[in-house]
């Protein structure tokens, strides 16, 4: 029986890195000052705040600023806001991103859309969603790009392949068939009320699994030589000794039976979101000094 090959997005994520802290060096002899990088925490949620201090540790390790404030719980919409707008208008500051999700009595999309969209390095804004829609250069919500990136990298040319995207979510699902679209496939976005699904996956060459569920796609229903990206994180206890386990939206074990390759849960898409936020950082940083797109990137 053949065994699929495992996506490595750590050793891409590293490498991605790499080029980015050559692309910060350079930037800084041209301008004579570093990209810089706001991160706003809201509340003391732990996989939040484990997140936040990872992005701080890796943007100053490429040589970027990093700017990190860390807000209570209780604080009131008008006051993030305010905070967001002080930030668009500080011209050492490259890179908005404002953590989700927030507290419950803070309404996400106004700060979102608060946010400068030359600034919005999550790509979540309306402006960037807008221009990603119709094929226009954009900041592009990080998970999806780093998603696009392991494909190319694992596919060469994407071009006429059939794609299937299993979720629809604006942070991944519909950025994700975007950016398919892009590259010349022919995209499906699967969901919860999608008829027969294990059938639409079976017919797609490219299979991107985000819809939150823990290894809710079958490895039976993979085509035999699909390559298959796995965005879910799903925290699940064993029932035989009680201890929990991180898994993707994949069935991974089964699948690796049918699929060309697949991304691991953990160590696949995991470790490029961060690498792609601070791409789009040095990204951002280009564009606000009037300087071109850098290469490679």
């Amino acid at each position: 029986m053949t065994i699929g090959k495992i996506i490595d997005g750590k050793a891409f994520a590293e490498t991605l890195r790499g080029k980015v802290a050559d692309g910060v060096g350079a930037f800084i002899a041209k301008t004579g000052r570093k990209p810089g990088l706001a991160v706003v925490l809201v509340g003391e949620d732990p996989a939040s705040s484990v997140y936040v201090r990872n992005k701080g540790k890796m943007t100053v390790a490429v040589g970027m600023e990093s700017m990190e404030f860390k807000l209570p719980a209780s604080i009131g919409e008008e006051e993030l806001l305010d905070l967001v707008e002080e930030l668009n208008a500080d011209d050492r500051v490259d890179g908005i991103l404002v953590q989700l999700p927030l507290p419950s009595h803070i309404n996400e999309a106004s700060v979102i859309g608060t946010i400068d969209p030359a600034k919005d390095v999550d790509g979540f804004h309306v402006v960037n969603s807008g221009l990603l829609a119709t094929g226009q250069e954009a900041l592009v919500p990080c998970t999806p790009l780093g998603c696009i990136m392991l494909l190319k990298d694992e596919l060469g040319d994407l071009s006429g392949l059939e794609a299937v995207v299993v979720g629809r979510s604006n942070i991944v699902g519909k950025p994700m068939a975007q950016l398919l679209l892009a590259e010349n496939c022919t995209v499906t976005i699967a969901h919860s009320r999608t008829r027969d699904i294990a059938s639409v996956v079976h017919r797609a060459d490219i299979v991107v699994a985000a819809v939150g569920r823990a290894e809710m796609v079958k490895g039976e229903w993979i085509r035999p030589g699909a390559t298959v990206i796995d965005v879910g994180i799903n925290r699940v206890t064993d029932t035989d000794d009680g201890k929990s386990r991180i898994v993707g939206d994949v069935a991974t074990a089964e699948a690796l039976a049918h699929v060309r390759a697949i991304t691991p849960v953990p160590g696949g898409v995991g470790p490029m979101t961060i690498a792609v936020l601070l791409r789009n950082t040095l990204v951002a940083a280009h564009a606000r000094a009037g300087l071109p797109k850098p290469e490679g990137l």
